[in-house]
């Protein structure tokens, strides 16, 4: 069945198109020119292919934004902002006029570039370039597996598209080729990205820059390329997404020839109209180029009104007829039902921890990598939103469902990501999974190769998402590999991250309590630092259990009076400072071992219990980590 059969379009006449196009374009430029600071270019230029989309092809709901069978819309584009703006105070969601002029101010809805959580239809927070593409990516992979795992024959209550709108930009960033060569792979063809093609940067024409052949890379990558068609005519926009809706067996890719800066007489097609605002002058000619009749800033006339804000009737018929479905749906497959409804709602299954009682704990030493998949694969079992990979590394981060299969064009129900060597790409995709809902993403790698994911690590921190970072071979443990294999800044750099959860277990048991603490964490993503090498495990019989590591901080070996010092540790070193304590006792020198698996959940403690802890009046402390002692000094 063709995939845009059964959706509700509407083809008003040329004039309402043009005044609706303008009205976007206006409220835009007049929301930079408030501000005296913005991008006012790209939404002149992008005006038309936005409004196309959410016209006359986006299923969406502005009274209902998170309707779980919406399509979703990435503005991967950020810094075009005021026209996300403009089509959501247009279209009836709740981004009152007010908002927009107050933009990019303390406060209002409408920042700078968009936040998730912030504005009622903002699907993701996007700005650093290349980031939301591959968060497109993630919700369109999201939405196969809801896809496989829950409709049945007559039963189609997940079906959705994915699109994105992209700028020269976010192509000329790296993660773009790793996020559409997995794309091509995957053939996710509910995914249509709209190329604004401008030819303009900060700097200036793109042609010093960035002279490939786009529409040749993305074909080679497996991808259907439309055009390049003429980006400022509505019908060539509607023909080309209508040509992509009909065919969802590859990702598509409408390359649309665009002017940024479009109707401005002295900035149009210049880097001028990119980055700054127009100016009172040029705002005001540019009005009159484009044939807008109204001198007062942000008019948005009555009809053009009327007509947008239809989307809010049409929304509701939309989803409407999906929770109809959906009632069918529960009647004739109630476990399903109930199952989807849980899931979507991020909600775990109530007895959840007890699956981690399947890991069986040995006596003898254990990398903590191995202990934690055994408890990756327990959890797994009873959880089938918990689905994620590695960049090629599995075999090594032990981060294999078994049974669960591999996710690909031709099994769309396996839980097995392979992200290939694409770690940019690995962590910006689990990010778009989260917030496309329904799954709980993991991803792996080698802690030395964190750095190729702090941009999206970050990201997930400030849009707090339930995202679960693996990072294996935490030390110079690795041995052999050297140097380069070898992380020693790593660990404080996650733990620079506000709003990131850092867990270094210490052997096999807080293993098994850090995927808890990481499950139980849905207000913000989790790393989750593993050894290579065999630890063995803590002696706690003069301490309590490895439970209270959701403390972030326990004593794992107490003094029979007050201590002279205090070993403080974390992950495989904790064992050397329970060496260390045995040794200063022999010299009558009384030490407790205090393992600090996650500064962040200890931070997070009430004051009486830190101190017990750490008695204050035992200044004589000892931290023992493999890596640089920043931020030990607190």
């Amino acid at each position: 069945m063709p995939a845009s059969k059964g959706r509700e379009m509407t083809i008003p006449d040329t004039e309402i198109d043009s005044q609706c196009i303008n009205t976007i374009r206006t409220l835009s430029i007049d929301a930079v020119q408030a501000a005296k600071s913005g991008h006012p270019g790209a939404p002149l230029g992008a005006a038309v292919m936005a409004y196309v989309l959410w016209d006359r092809h986006l299923r969406h709901n502005p009274r209902n934004p998170s309707w779980p069978d919406r399509d979703r819309f990435v503005l991967s584009a950020g810094h075009a902002s005021a026209l996300l703006y403009s089509l959501l105070h247009l279209t009836g969601y709740e981004m009152a006029l007010a908002e927009l002029r107050r933009f990019r101010q303390w406060g209002s809805k409408a920042a700078g570039h968009p936040e998730r959580g912030l504005a009622p239809g903002v699907e993701t927070s996007t700005g650093p370039l290349g980031q939301g593409f591959a968060n497109a990516v993630g919700m369109a992979i999201a939405e196969c597996q809801l896809a496989a795992r829950f409709n049945r024959p007559g039963h189609e209550v997940v079906s959705h598209h994915t699109y994105c709108l992209v700028s020269d930009g976010d192509l000329e960033e790296g993660i773009s080729a790793e996020t559409a060569s997995l794309a091509g792979t995957l053939r996710l063809g509910k995914l249509i990205v709209l190329y604004d093609s401008n030819g303009i940067s900060i700097e200036g024409p793109t042609g010093v820059t960035f002279t490939e052949d786009v529409g040749a890379r993305f074909r080679a990558y497996g991808w259907r390329v439309v055009g390049p068609i003429d980006g400022l005519s509505v019908d060539d926009v509607d023909t080309a997404l209508r040509a992509c809706l009909e065919d969802d067996t590859h990702p598509s890719l409408v390359i649309c020839r665009t002017v940024v800066g479009y109707g401005s007489p002295n900035k149009a097609g210049s880097a001028a109209s990119h980055g700054e605002a127009l100016g009172e002058e040029e705002t005001r000619l540019t009005k009159r180029q484009l044939g807008w009749p109204y001198e007062e800033p942000f008019t948005v006339p009555s009809h053009v009104r009327e007509y947008m804000q239809r989307a809010v009737d049409r929304g509701a018929r939309l989803e409407s007829a999906w929770r109809g479905a959906m009632a069918a749906f529960a009647k004739a497959f109630p476990a399903e039902s109930t199952q989807m409804e849980q899931d979507l709602a991020g909600r775990l299954p109530e007895d959840w921890e007890s699956l981690l009682d399947r890991v069986k704990l040995d006596a003898e030493p254990a990398a903590t990598r191995v202990v934690a998949g055994k408890a990756l694969n327990a959890l797994t079992a009873g959880i089938p939103a918990l689905t994620g990979g590695s960049a090629d590394l599995s075999p090594s981060t032990k981060t294999t469902i078994s049974g669960g299969g591999d996710f690909s064009a031709a099994n769309r129900a396996g839980r097995n990501l392979r992200f290939g060597v694409r770690e940019h790409a690995m962590g910006a995709i689990c990010n778009g999974m989260a917030l496309h809902g329904g799954t709980i993403p993991y991803a792996s790698t080698f802690l030395v190769f964190y750095d190729y994911m702090r941009p999206a690590i970050r990201l997930a921190a400030l849009m707090r998402l339930h995202v679960i970072f693996v990072f294996t071979h935490d030390s110079i443990g690795v041995g052999e590999d050297g140097p380069t294999h070898q992380p020693v800044e790593h660990i404080f750099g996650l733990r620079s991250v506000p709003g990131l959860t850092v867990i270094r277990p210490a052997d096999a048991a807080e293993s098994v309590e850090a995927w808890r603490a990481a499950m139980a964490n849905n207000a913000g993503p989790t790393a989750l630092v593993l050894t290579r090498q065999n630890v063995p495990p803590i002696d706690r019989s003069r301490g309590v259990a490895a439970t209270d590591l959701t403390k972030g901080a326990y004593v794992v070996r107490d003094t029979n009076r007050t201590p002279d010092a205090i070993l403080l540790a974390t992950g495989s070193e904790v064992s050397i400072a329970m060496e260390s304590a045995a040794q200063l006792s022999a010299q009558d020198i009384e030490a407790s071992v205090v393992s600090m698996p996650c500064w962040e959940l200890f931070e997070n403690q009430p004051r009486e219990y830190r101190d017990m802890v750490l008695p204050p009046d035992v200044r004589r402390r000892v931290s023992i980590e493999a890596g640089i002692t920043l931020g030990w000094e607190r």
